[in-house]
């Protein structure tokens, strides 16, 4: 907080502070729901881990309707989680985990809870088929809320989340010492004299305790942000209001709609005073809502719809693509499950892998083979891809398999083990027992109608052919060599081929390589581990997060014309090409997380790094310094330089870091988007964690500015 706001004007912009500002009662309009009544009571539930493990726990919803507390005998998990991390309520039997061992309890009484990321779901049972009812239901409209919920009601509710958890003794009231908790747990290390001043300025009925009114001014002097009202006062002059005319100035340095009709619009819908909205005039209120709204944000939310011609050729579009999809950690001893299929389609991946063997009484089942990796059932999988893979996207998923071909006489799977080594760690029993093609079922062939597997014999040998249906594996490290020694003619093949590359069989961690080279090179199907979260994973979704997340991506133009030579190590200038200048000056972050939540006086020391990740001339890395102590509101005002010569292969990745001068530093959150879908002037990023879930409310807030050169 010292960072942002000084003591010495604190007096003057707390007694300015306008009463009228928005405040969020979240209860309102739930509170009244019988299902929401019931979860605020709480009851006991059965919690499923296994055939053995069904044990009793209580579960009970917060006061702040947003929370959920879940009785937990483990000391590494949090005791409570937030409605907005949960990413379906399934009802029944739907898991597999239901399936294998909740087949005894009434359908009507298991639900399961999935959360973003890579928390494991709750599997639970209701003692009655009303309760299980009740929470269903109650569930699926608070996630109905938090959808509808703004940034600025966001951020409300993660103050007065931690004003009710600094409220040691629970009497509604902050007390001085509880007060200088609070600020440690948002992440603000200041001085006694500076909190004690913050804390009289809020204590009108000098009583030594905020109540009330006096917790909302505090939470209001909490949000404000000073850089807002500079640029709302820039643009408004000594009036203090914005017009329709001064509005329209400011949505031109966007690089908005800067016409009377769109500058009307953004009045009536984000302006609070309702005087103001009559006049056609913008309040500094109605501004910040307006940037703390989606229209703000970094990410161009035009490109949340499809938006690109998907009637072209699949070897034309860049496809989201996993290896060994059934696989949740390594790639010798893991777990197989359905759940990984269900993460990957959720996250838009098109491209999933079914490694098939035959199982016990001819059921085909699905493990990685010769390993000790766990096995599932064929007729499981693809019943979650049924109802998985179309839930929120329409277009085609593609499914890996093998086609039979009498000519051939060696299946790729050999292939592959041959180029990766994959020999050396299967057990030596089983060595011998490879796969030849004779025994690739023929009913399972039968199923490969879009493409065929086939070897890679060269360049001149596909042209040769010119089957456009044919799709052809490649390691990571043979595309690279490919790349290195003929890269143009790669690109070029890759025009009407189709690629798939996987990742080298050393990676038994289930560590990816760096997808953006493949890219480069207009690999369609680049193939990752999806459930390894870090950089390369964090390039997959920023890449994929256009086109309406469909998994489908149309590659530039210059990647799609045979007669266009690129060369993805070297590319020249023209060709399609458009050179430019990227600044991205680095404002401000708000509320981020804690590091080390076990700590309570740990406070962050963070900085901003912005990556940008494309060609190899393109590749770029700029920091910021760090700001001590300051996790809630740091300031940096510092301006980072880029120049981009293939705008349309770039990707953008802003990383915000804690920093440690004696060991690396810890990472705090992630934002990765394509360049091409990156809105210019002020905005905000909203960051993820490690592994992709929202770590709302925390922002960057920067302002982006391109010039072609």
């Amino acid at each position: 907080m010292g960072t942002a706001v000084k003591a010495a004007d604190l007096r003057h912009r707390v007694a300015e502070r306008r009463s009228g500002a928005p405040t969020v009662c979240w209860g309102l309009g739930v509170l009244e729901d019988e299902d929401v009544k019931f979860m605020l009571k709480g009851s006991k539930l059965k919690k499923i881990k296994s055939s053995r493990w069904k044990k009793d726990r209580r579960m009970k919803l917060q006061d702040d309707c947003l929370s959920i507390w879940f009785e937990s005998k483990s000391r590494s998990k949090p005791p409570t989680f937030s409605v907005m991390d949960i990413r379906e309520v399934q009802e029944g039997h739907q898991s597999e985990m239901m399936k294998k061992h909740g087949s005894s309890f009434s359908e009507s009484r298991c639900f399961t809870i999935v959360f973003a990321g890579s928390r494991s779901s709750l599997e639970l049972v209701a003692a009655t088929e009303e309760e299980g009812r009740r929470w269903v239901r109650g569930l699926k409209k608070l996630r109905k809320k938090v959808e509808g919920m703004s940034q600025h009601e966001i951020i409300h509710h993660w103050i007065h989340e931690h004003l009710r958890k600094a409220d040691e003794n629970k009497d509604n009231k902050m007390s001085f010492e509880e007060v200088k908790s609070l600020l440690k747990m948002i992440n603000i290390e200041t001085d006694d004299e500076y909190a004690y001043q913050v804390f009289k300025q809020c204590d009108r009925s000098k009583t030594n305790k905020l109540e009330e009114s006096e917790i909302e001014e505090f939470c209001r002097f909490l949000m404000q942000r000073p850089e807002l009202e500079q640029i709302f006062n820039y643009y408004s002059g000594e009036e203090q209001i914005l017009t329709v005319r001064k509005l329209r100035r400011f949505l031109n340095s966007q690089k908005e709609t800067s016409t009377d009709e769109n500058a009307m619009r953004i009045i009536q819908k984000f302006e609070l005073n309702e005087t103001a909205k009559k006049n056609q005039l913008f309040t500094q209120d109605g501004f910040m809502m307006y940037l703390l709204s989606a229209e703000g944000d970094i990410f161009n939310h035009d490109h949340d719809q499809v938006y690109q011609d998907m009637m072209q050729p699949l070897s034309h579009y860049f496809i989201s693509s996993s290896h060994n999809t059934y696989l949740m950690e390594d790639q010798l001893g893991g777990a197989s499950s359905t759940e990984a299929y269900i993460r990957a389609l959720l996250r838009g991946c098109r491209c999933v892998e079914l490694d098939c063997w035959e199982g016990p009484n001819e059921e085909p089942i699905i493990y990685h083979g010769y390993t000790l990796t766990s096995k599932i059932l064929f007729k499981d999988v693809i019943t979650t891809i049924r109802d998985y893979a179309f839930t929120a996207l329409r277009h085609k998923i593609l499914i890996k398999g093998k086609k039979f071909d009498a000519s051939e006489t060696t299946t790729e799977h050999e292939e592959e083990e041959a180029e990766n080594g994959e020999c050396e760690n299967v057990k030596a029993d089983e060595k011998n027992q490879k796969v030849s093609v004779a025994d690739v079922s023929e009913e399972f062939s039968d199923l490969v109608v879009y493409c065929k597997a086939v070897h890679f014999h060269g360049f001149q040998h596909a042209w040769s052919k010119a089957c456009a249906c044919e799709l052809s594996s490649f390691s990571e490290n043979r595309v690279r060599k490919l790349i290195s020694e003929a890269g143009s003619l790669f690109v070029r093949y890759n025009t009407m081929q189709l690629s798939r590359i996987y990742p080298t069989g050393s990676r038994v961690d289930s560590s990816n390589y760096n997808p953006q080279e493949m890219w480069n090179a207009g690999c369609q199907l680049v193939a990752l581990n999806f459930q390894k979260p870090g950089t390369e994973m964090d390039l997959n979704k920023g890449k994929f997060r256009q086109n309406g997340r469909c998994g489908y991506i149309l590659k530039p133009s210059f990647m799609r014309n045979r007669s266009n030579l690129i060369n993805p190590l070297r590319p020249r200038a023209g060709a399609g090409l458009s050179k430019t200048q990227l600044i991205i000056d680095v404002i401000t972050a708000q509320q981020l997380p804690k590091v080390n939540k076990d700590k309570k006086n740990s406070i962050v020391d963070p900085l901003v790094r912005v990556e940008v990740h494309g060609v190899p001339d393109d590749n770029a890395t700029r920091r910021t310094r760090h700001v001590a102590n300051n996790g809630f509101n740091p300031v940096w005002n510092e301006s980072l330089r880029f120049t981009v010569t293939v705008p349309e292969l770039a990707l953008i990745r802003f990383v915000v870091e804690d920093y440690d001068s004696s060991s690396s530093n810890d990472f705090i959150g992630q934002f990765t988007l394509p360049f091409s879908s990156m809105k210019e002037g002020y905005r905000h990023v909203h960051l993820l964690s490690r592994d992709a879930a929202p770590l709302s409310p925390a922002t960057l807030f920067i302002r982006v500015r391109m010039k072609r050169v």
